[in-house]
C-alpha cells in the first residue's frame, strides 16, 4: 500500500513536472528556426536530456537509444501541457468539492438541493453532492492522467527509443554475451561438481575400501563397524552432492518446498516468505532457486550474520528474488555471484548485489515470467 501510494505520487510530481519542460520544448520548436542549425541541434538534445531524465526520474522508464528532436518536443509539448493543465484542474476541483463537503458535514449546517433528471427528482444534502461529486471528479482525474502518462510513455518509445537496427545490433551483442556466460557456467558448475566427488565422495569410497580390505583380512567387528558408519557417511556425502547438482524437491514439490529445504540445511536461521501464485516456468524456478542457496550459502560462509531473509513475489510479469542477512556486509561480485549473474542474464533478468561495509547485504534478482 505505502509502495503504490509512493508511485502515484511520483508520477503526479512528474506529470506537473511535465507543464514547464512541454511550454520549454514547444516554445523552442517555434523559436529554433531563428536560430543556427549547430545551435539549434544541441538547444534540442538539451531538452531531450531533461525529458530522459524526467521520464527515468518520475515514471521509472528508461528510453535507450540515442534520437529524439523537435517533432518529440512538439508532440511531448501539447501532451504535457494539455494533460498536466487539465489534471492539475480537475485535483484542485476534487479538492474543493470534498473540503466543502467535509466541512458542510462537520458543521452541520447543510441545504436540502434538488436534483432533477427526466422522469426522476432526488432531494438530498449539500454535503452529500460535495463529496460524491468529489470523489468523481478525483476519480476521472486519475484515469486521466493516467491516460496521459501511457501517452508519455510511448511518445519517449517512438522518438527517444533506438532505431530498429540498433535495436537489433544491440539484442545480438546481448546474446552474444549470456551465450558465452552460460558456457562458463556451465564449465565453472562441472569444475565444482568435480570437486566435490574427488575431494568428498572420492576419499570416503577409498577409505571405506581401506577399511573392507582390512575387514576381510583380520576378521575384527570393530573394523566391520567402522566400514558400515563410513558407508553410511558416504551415502550422506552423495546425498549432499547430488542436493547441489540439482534437489528432486523442486521438481517433486515446488520452489517454495525447496527453498524450505534449503532454510532446514543452513546453520544459520533463514525466513522464507513465498508470494507467487501457481508455479513459474521451471527454468524461472531453477534460476530463483540457485541464486537463493549461494546466496544463503555465501552468507553462511562469509557473513557471520544472525538472519538470513528469503522473499519470493511475483508482481508486473516478473518474479523476483530478494536474500537480505544482517551480517558485516562487504561482499563483491565474483566467484558464485558471478556465476548466477550469468545465469539470471541468460533468461533476460537482472541481478544485483548491495553490500555495503557494515552491512545488511541484499542480493536481488528479477527474472521475467514470460
Amino acid at each position: 500500500m505505502r509502495r503504490s501510494a509512493t508511485t502515484l505520487s511520483r508520477r503526479a510530481i512528474g506529470l506537473i513536472a511535465g507543464v514547464p519542460t512541454g511550454l520549454a520544448g514547444l516554445g523552442w520548436c517555434g523559436l529554433a528556426w531563428v536560430a543556427g542549425e549547430r545551435r539549434a541541434r544541441t538547444v534540442t538534445a538539451t531538452l531531450v536530456r531533461l525529458e530522459r531524465a524526467r521520464l527515468a526520474a518520475w515514471y521509472d522508464h528508461h528510453a535507450g537509444g540515442a534520437r529524439g528532436g523537435r517533432a518529440y518536443l512538439a508532440l511531448r509539448g501539447l501532451t504535457g501541457l494539455l494533460g498536466g493543465y487539465l489534471a492539475a484542474m480537475g485535483a484542485f476541483v476534487a479538492a474543493l468539492l470534498l473540503y466543502g463537503g467535509a466541512a458542510q458535514l462537520a458543521s452541520g449546517e447543510a441545504d436540502l438541493l434538488p436534483l432533477e433528471f427526466p422522469g426522476l427528482r432526488l432531494i438530498g444534502s449539500s454535503w452529500a453532492y460535495g463529496l460524491v461529486l468529489g470523489a468523481i471528479v478525483l476519480a476521472l482525474t486519475g484515469a486521466w492522467s493516467a491516460a496521459v502518462i501511457g501517452v508519455e510513455r510511448h511518445l519517449a518509445d517512438r522518438f527517444l527509443g533506438p532505431d530498429p537496427n540498433e535495436a537489433m545490433t544491440r539484442r545480438i551483442a546481448e546474446l552474444t554475451v549470456s551465450r558465452s556466460g552460460i558456457v562458463r557456467a556451465v564449465d565453472e558448475e562441472r569444475r565444482r561438481i568435480e570437486r566435490d566427488l574427488h575431494d568428498g565422495v572420492q576419499q570416503r569410497g577409498v577409505a571405506l575400501a581401506m577399511l573392507l580390505g582390512r575387514a576381510r583380512h583380520t576378521a575384527d567387528p570393530a573394523l566391520l563397524d567402522e566400514a558400515y558408519v563410513e558407508s553410511r557417511r558416504l551415502l550422506d556425502e552423495l546425498r549432499s552432492v547430488a542436493w547441489r547438482v540439482y534437489p528432486t524437491a523442486l521438481d517433486t514439490l515446488g520452489l517454495r518446498e525447496a527453498l524450505t529445504e534449503v532454510a532446514d540445511r543452513s546453520a544459520v536461521p533463514v525466513r522464507v516468505a513465498y508470494a507467487v501464485g501457481g508455479r513459474p516456468a521451471p527454468e524461472i524456478e531453477t534460476a530463483v532457486y540457485f541464486v537463493a542457496r549461494e546466496a544463503v550459502t555465501n552468507a553462511n560462509k562469509h557473513a557471520e550474520a544472525g538472519l538470513i531473509v528469503v522473499e519470493v513475489r511475483a508482481r508486473e510479469g516478473e518474479v523476483a528474488v530478494t536474500i537480505t542477512d544482517d551480517g558485516r556486509g562487504g561482499a563483491v561480485p565474483g566467484g558464485g555471484l558471478s556465476g548466477l549473474e550469468r545465469r539470471v542474464r541468460a533468461l533476460d533478468g537482472s541481478f544485483a548485489v548491495d553490500s555495503p561495509p557494515g552491512g545488511p547485504t541484499t542480493v536481488t534478482a528479477r527474472l521475467p515470467c514470460a
